[in-house]
């Protein structure tokens, strides 16, 4: 058999026969080429840790012990406020039992906590959370600890209180946000107030609730954040919400149309006889609707308030929004 007479000239012929073995051993290339399947992490994880975790703080009602607390500093003549690595010193040694490597959490109480978001009475103080001292040298009536960690500067006579292993809420991987989920129907309150005194909140941000033990709330337990329609509006009722029935300054009286404008709005009975319809009375006599923000965990109970943390929004978080126990 003549190939020339086939495949034309052998210069076409080795080009044909190179790029049909050069797409052969792609081919193979391609089928030994391993597939990566990077699974999907479902485990669940941590939703504080750090200073989320441990600097939280919290809203007490209950009474305080106020015996124990820092007493002076080695660098006292030198400044008023310490921070990590600072030596320290408490008023407790031997004879309150203290040893070489105890731990003292260090709290701050900061005043009586009154909202206008809440309906409970006496819902107690709100207490910093400054950070933790671990004793390095014991005497008999003191003791000197090193700040171990801070989360604000530690000032004298800051109370130092037992300090215990903490351990966070764990989350899985959640579901997209149900912007529109009904009402559980279990306990329902509302965000008193942040940790840093934002009015405005977002996620990780840390937020005092008035759900306690109260109300059966236990530390992991989820809430949706939301707020009913038709509130946390900058503008609650517009000066004016629509154009007039006819605006003047028409070039033409001979052109000028119908009097009413395309941008008036709608007129109230079955003739369009009666008055405008307005924005507020379009919502009267519907039923209550609300609008889902966002979602927390609980990171630690008390009486009648909640410390959370902001897991996931859907817009910014408002002091004065609604929770509901999940």
């Amino acid at each position: 058999m003549d190939l020339q007479k086939i495949f034309g000239k052998p210069s076409i012929t080795i080009g044909i026969i190179i790029g049909l073995s050069a797409l052969a051993v792609m081919g193979q290339k391609a089928q030994m080429t391993p597939s990566v399947n990077i699974p999907v992490d479902t485990r669940p994880y941590p939703v504080a840790k750090g200073n989320n975790l441990y600097c939280a703080g919290f809203i007490q009602q209950s009474p305080m012990s106020t015996g124990n607390r820092i007493v002076g500093s080695d660098d006292e003549a030198d400044k008023y406020n310490y921070d990590e690595h600072d030596f320290m010193y408490i008023n407790m040694g031997a004879n309150k039992g203290v040893s070489v490597g105890d731990v003292f959490s260090v709290v701050r109480p900061r005043g009586q906590v009154h909202s206008k978001w809440t309906t409970k009475n006496d819902i107690g103080f709100y207490v910093q959370e400054v950070g933790a001292l671990e004793v390095i040298s014991v005497k008999q009536e003191v003791s000197v600890a090193r700040i171990k960690s801070s989360c604000d500067s530690f000032l004298l006579g800051d109370l130092v209180q037992l300090s215990s292993k903490r351990d966070s809420p764990l989350i899985e991987k959640r579901p997209p946000l149900d912007l529109f989920g009904d009402p559980s129907g279990k306990a329902r309150g509302r965000v008193l107030m942040s940790r840093d005194g934002t009015e405005m909140l977002t996620r990780d941000f840390i937020a005092y609730v008035d759900l306690g033990s109260d109300d059966h709330v236990q530390v992991g337990d989820r809430l949706t954040v939301f707020r009913p329609l038709g509130k946390g509006n900058l503008f609650q009722y517009p000066q004016k919400e629509e154009v007039g029935t006819r605006d003047w300054g028409y070039q033409s009286e001979v052109y000028a149309g119908g009097k009413f404008s395309n941008q008036a709005a709608r007129k109230s009975g079955d003739r369009a006889t009666g008055n405008t319809v307005t924005t507020r009375d379009a919502k009267k006599g519907r039923p209550q609707l609300r609008k889902v923000v966002g979602e927390a965990v609980v990171l630690n109970v008390k009486e009648r308030t909640a410390t959370v943390v902001i897991t996931r929004t859907a817009q910014e978080i408002h002091t004065g929004d609604w929770v509901e126990i999940q």
